[in-house]
């Protein structure tokens, strides 16, 4: 095993789009000759878009990208704005006289970080428009695929809000990648849990809900709730986290769903509690089959779940801090 980068993907291309109005964007991962996909949606509260088809018992075998986007179920709509994309440049499911994309797609909760949240909200939200924007960013600058921390579906996360979204602290958006025995596997998170960070390897807290909104002293989520405290009062769905496993493995649609199940290990590895009623945590699986080494699927799962926490990890270490109005969200760095 070893480091690698998520541009050494061939087939692969990842774009963002942030609105300059408001903390929200979308990412899209464009596999745009097609890849075999899997999902797994293990947060109770999920906001996805065409996932049924990825089922192994589904009958269309690829997909032509992975839309990731901020505004909650508004966001969805950026998918739209890919299809465009896809569809504008030949690429989609030959269905005869007209090349269909398929572009599955989940959507994570931003729409606290806001100025005018007090008052409904600004009503900006990735759209179509977002969607094209960034697929557009990703075949322009090859180099985006290498952004973190606010950037794309991450610019408006938050983690951390057992104590309420105003003891947040800041989430992102990051990545990772590893070779194992000559096939790369990578991973591309937004995290917006509605639980604590932590290191996978001390249990440290990197980032998570504060004690008060102009502390910087951590509660610890997880001791807090088995202490009594309850998150009744949180929106189900106002958090989540969501992401693409990639790999330019050959794999069955089986093999890809197992691969975005084993993912949600990393997630659980990183973030405390996770896959809560508040949650709809979302991994996707791609495989672009354009490596002919052989592949040990067990092997490929393991390293599944380390570039899922790494990608975790790194969302949080890159991300900024941020102040609208009253409201305050530190990084990691802050503590």
């Amino acid at each position: 095993m070893r480091q690698a980068c998520i541009k050494d993907l061939s087939g692969i291309y990842i774009g963002h789009y942030q609105d300059p109005r408001r903390p929200t964007g979308c990412t899209v991962v464009l596999c745009p000759t097609g890849a075999v996909g899997g999902v797994a949606v293990v947060g109770a509260a999920p906001g996805t878009r065409e996932t049924d088809l990825l089922n192994p018992t589904s009958t269309v075998n690829e997909v032509h990208a992975i839309v990731l986007s901020g505004g909650s179920a508004f966001g969805l709509d950026s998918a739209t704005g890919v299809m465009r994309w896809l569809h504008e440049h030949g690429y989609g499911l030959d269905v005869g006289p007209v090349r269909v994309p398929i572009v599955p797609a989940a959507v994570l909760f931003d729409l606290l970080v806001d100025d005018f949240a007090q008052q409904g909200g600004s009503g900006i939200y990735p759209d179509a428009n977002a969607g094209y924007a960034a697929c557009s960013n990703a075949i322009e600058n090859p180099d985006a695929a290498l952004l973190q921390g606010n950037i794309g579906a991450g610019t408006g996360a938050t983690v951390g809000k057992l104590n309420g979204p105003q003891c947040a602290m800041r989430g992102g958006l990051g990545w990772a990648a590893l070779n194992v025995n000559g096939v790369t596997i990578a991973a591309i998170i937004a995290c917006n849990a509605v639980g604590d960070v932590v290191d996978p390897q001390t249990g440290a807290i990197l980032a998570g809900a504060r004690t008060s909104p102009d502390s910087l002293n951590r509660l610890n989520a997880v001791s807090a709730e088995l202490e009594g405290l309850s998150a009744s009062g949180l929106h189900a769905g106002s958090n989540t986290t969501i992401g693409v496993i990639m790999t330019d493995a050959t794999l069955t649609k089986a093999q890809a769903q197992r691969l975005a199940q084993i993912g949600h290990d990393g997630l659980a590895r990183t973030i405390r509690p996770v896959h809560t009623a508040m949650d709809g945590d979302t991994l996707f699986a791609l495989a672009t089959g354009t490596n002919p080494a052989p592949v040990d699927v067990m092997q490929l799962a393991t390293a599944a779940t380390e570039v899922t926490a790494m990608a975790v990890i790194n969302a949080i270490s890159h991300a900024q801090s941020l102040r609208l109005g009253n409201t305050w969200w530190p990084d990691a760095s802050a503590v």
